[in-house]
């Protein structure tokens, strides 16, 4: 357990201490190999993320493999730690994250990338991988943003690509050759090259134009020139549901049993950049779905369960899958929920399956105003059945309505903008007529050209109309029942060039990380 004087005054102590229910108790001296997980986010996010759960026990299955868990510190806990000369470690060992093999981060999301360069330098670890030597682990990353990694391409010694539950049991097998055959760091960067999904980033040197554009990107190897994804096909088989759940500490942004019941969406909205990374579609078992989960819940105590995927109305036996779960679970008062469901997917036998339980919030998700520019983003839903989906809701019961807007699409204009928020009066306007006290939560953010789409080489909107069209919505909006929030424009225009950037934004990134000097 964390030394608990470090930890006297800061706020929410139970961030730092670990030993959850179901978390693992290595003895890391008996560990032949030690991955420690790194998030960088808080506690309350990194612990809501399914993708480090599975991996946490995924790699703790393996022989002689212990993996631990490490988030970015709270600011006060950070200057504890400076203050005390103290590293930054890791929950269950309480072992500095220099004491580790291998430290992998997770890349969820582009502004979360200067906490990368607190952990590791909380850690003494060197933010460089030029500057790591075989005193130090091996630094590696993987999700989403690992898909564009050049702006940390400095920083890492290795980046999955893909899904990394088979490529790590492969990385790690070679690290142990690796470690009998008493080679160098290069070489184990030779070996580790040839796993298909691996891209070292220190074997490709690029080069720019006088007016700053690319001019090459030059592979050290002229049999390492692609870099293709890895892909589980059995999610059963190859990324089991976790039986025991991490049950955390303290109050966490998803504070409930997260079920992956698929991965990928043939819908392919045209903005969507894990729509087009996660493809093809691979579907779990219901029957393996519905044992775990009892197992999950059982070894628990979560009190409500969310189906998980990108699209989880899509799941070819969703409704069969549904009953089943009201059926076994609605007596113990057990809530369902999804992220958020496709108008195109809603049936009224779905939504009354939902509603037997406890009701969440139903969120929906139009992303533009306008039937037009749906068309443009390709997601092919209509106004028409936007409302009737929300109708039924407030008839089925619902009292919160969630809806997710985006703004700054390709081809957008005031036009669209008008008809966003004729659409969300409409759904408050529905909730009037049948005299419902109903909240309708309306959610903007701005639209972020993402890497591996094809509106990848859109423009964003400048910060001056996304800030523009925000006030407008907001005056338009203004009614009582009616709550709109918005994501900040400067934090969006960030999450744009970083999404897109080259290595040349490294520079900026720890210039950013030490303002001020």
């Amino acid at each position: 357990m964390s030394d608990l004087p470090l930890l006297d005054g800061i706020e929410r102590p139970g961030r730092y201490l670990g030993h959850e229910t179901n978390a693992y108790r290595k003895h890391f001296d008996h560990a032949r190999i030690r991955f420690a997980l790194a998030f960088p986010d808080v506690y309350e996010v990194g612990l809501s993320h399914l993708g480090i759960q599975i991996l946490y026990h995924r790699l703790n299955h393996l022989d002689g493999v212990l993996a631990d868990r490490v988030y970015t510190p709270w600011p006060d806990y950070e200057a504890r730690l400076r203050e005390r000369s103290e590293p930054l470690r890791a929950l269950e060992t309480q072992r500095p994250l220099g004491d580790f093999d291998f430290v992998g981060f997770s890349l969820q999301y582009e502004l979360s990338y200067t906490n990368i360069l607190t952990m590791l330098d909380l850690s003494g670890i060197p933010i460089r991988a030029a500057d790591r030597d075989s005193r130090h682990p091996w630094i590696v990353a993987g999700g989403p943003c690992a898909f564009n990694p050049e702006p940390l391409a400095e920083i890492f010694d290795l980046v999955v690509l893909g899904e990394a539950e088979q490529v790590l049991e492969e990385l790690l097998a070679l690290y142990t050759q690796w470690q009998d055959q008493g080679c160098s760091r290069q070489e184990f960067l030779e070996q580790a090259r040839t796993l298909a999904g691996i891209y070292v980033p220190g074997f490709f040197s690029v080069s720019y134009n006088v007016d700053g554009s690319l001019n090459a990107i030059q592979p050290r190897y002229p049999d390492y020139r692609v870099v293709e994804k890895r892909l589980l096909m059995d999610l059963d088989k190859s990324s089991p549901i976790p039986q025991q759940p991490l049950v955390p500490l303290l109050g966490i942004v998803h504070d409930r049993l997260s079920v992956e019941i698929a991965r990928g969406c043939t819908r392919g909205c045209r903005f969507c950049q894990a729509g087009y990374i996660y493809r093809p579609v691979r579907e779990r078992h219901p029957r393996t779905i519905l044992e775990k989960t009892e197992l999950a819940l059982s070894s628990s105590g979560f009190e409500e369960l969310s189906l998980l995927s990108l699209s989880s109305g899509d799941y070819c036996q969703i409704q069969n899958l549904l009953a089943a779960v009201v059926k076994q679970f609605a007596p113990q008062k057990v809530a369902v929920s999804f992220p958020s469901l496709r108008v195109g997917t809603l049936t009224p036998e779905l939504m009354e399956l939902v509603r037997t339980v406890r009701k969440t919030g139903f969120t929906l998700a139009p992303e533009a105003g306008s039937d037009r520019l749906r068309r443009v983003i390709n997601k092919g839903i209509r106004r028409e059945d936007l409302l009737v989906a929300a109708e039924q809701a407030f008839g089925l019961g619902w009292m919160v309505i969630k809806l997710y807007f985006m703004m700054g699409l390709p081809t957008e204009t005031r036009a669209d903008l008008d008809e966003l928020g004729e659409l969300c009066l409409e759904v408050w306007r529905l909730a009037a007529r049948q005299k419902r006290k109903a909240t309708i939560n309306v959610a903007l953010s701005t639209f972020v050209p993402k890497p591996h789409t094809p509106f990848q080489w859109a423009g964003q909107i400048p910060l001056e109309s996304i800030r523009e069209n925000i006030a407008y919505l907001e005056d338009k909006l203004r009614r009582k029942g009616l709550r709109f929030k918005w994501h900040d424009p400067g934090q969006s225009y960030l999450e744009a060039v970083f999404a897109r950037g080259d290595r040349r934004l490294f520079a900026v990134l720890q210039h950013a990380w030490d303002w001020p000097p």
